[in-house]
């Protein structure tokens, strides 16, 4: 179980992140869903380890995130952050690669074959890092985080993810969704940092609301798939109709719904 508690996080004497804590399970995805400016990726750096948290505690299988040293943490933990640069002229298969630098594996090449088919790069593997478009890289980023944790291991893992869809077409953030939710199967929870709410009730578990640093809720999916309370998150109004999905429901805001409503009408 990777675990927070009470995490508090301030700048200059403002909280960014407020006494929140969460769980997040082996075999379940965890979506992180809030306004901008609501805490989500300060949140993230303090789950992974990036900043250390000014109070509160972070547990990764009931191990204290800071007991763990750096070698141990890269075996049960990935990290796809929102932006990762690339100095120096690698090939999109170099880049990945390094995902397998930080673990010892049994079969190197066949990991990277396998984890280049399913996120679709193998046909750009080639190319120079650098000559790729913003969605062949943030696939290429992807999988190379899927490699450090893609050979099936007895003990929990996770991975967590700032956005990776932020860059995709609609078929490529629905393809890396359904990735996510295959993962799970090999004993491995996922925490996810999402702007597309549909995406999140299609495809999450749980899903934690933050607003102005504050948890407002955490809990399955149909407990968060709740007008009042989006719509208290994201100061906008929303309206769910129903629809044949894992959430039962697709949310539409109020422009949105005039319009489906009018559609129907017609």
């Amino acid at each position: 179980m990777l675990a927070a508690k009470n995490l508090h996080y301030c700048i200059q004497k403002r909280p960014i992140v407020d006494e929140v804590s969460l769980e997040v399970n082996p075999g379940e995805i965890l979506s992180i869903l809030g306004p901008n400016g609501a805490g989500k990726s300060t949140l993230f750096k303090i789950l992974s380890g990036e900043i250390p948290c000014k109070r509160g505690f972070v547990s990764y299988n009931h191990t204290g995130l800071g007991e763990l040293k750096v070698h141990d943490l890269a075996k049960i933990r990935a990290v796809l952050p929102q932006h990762s640069q690339v100095n120096f002229p690698f090939s999109a298969k170099e880049v990945i690669s390094l995902g397998l630098h930080q673990v010892k594996v049994s079969k190197h090449e066949q990991i990277l074959q396998e984890v280049m088919e399913i996120t679709r790069v193998m046909q750009f593997s080639d190319k120079l890092y650098q000559h790729l478009s913003g969605g062949e890289k943030q696939r290429v980023q992807l999988a190379r985080v899927l490699c450090q944790i893609w050979e099936r291991q007895p003990y929990p893992r996770y991975l967590l993810l700032d956005e990776p869809t932020s860059s995709l077409d609609l078929a490529q953030q629905h393809a890396v969704l359904k990735i996510l939710k295959q993962l799970t199967q090999r004993n491995i929870g996922v925490v996810i940092i999402l702007h597309e709410l549909n995406l999140a009730a299609q495809y999450s578990d749980r899903i934690a609301l933050l607003k102005d640093g504050t948890l407002q809720k955490w809990g399955n999916v149909k407990e968060i798939m709740d007008e009042e309370l989006l719509e208290r998150v994201f100061e906008h109004p929303v309206q769910l109709i129903p629809y044949p999905c894992a959430a039962g429901c697709i949310v539409a805001s109020g422009l949105q719904n005039q319009a489906y409503q009018n559609l129907n009408q017609a």
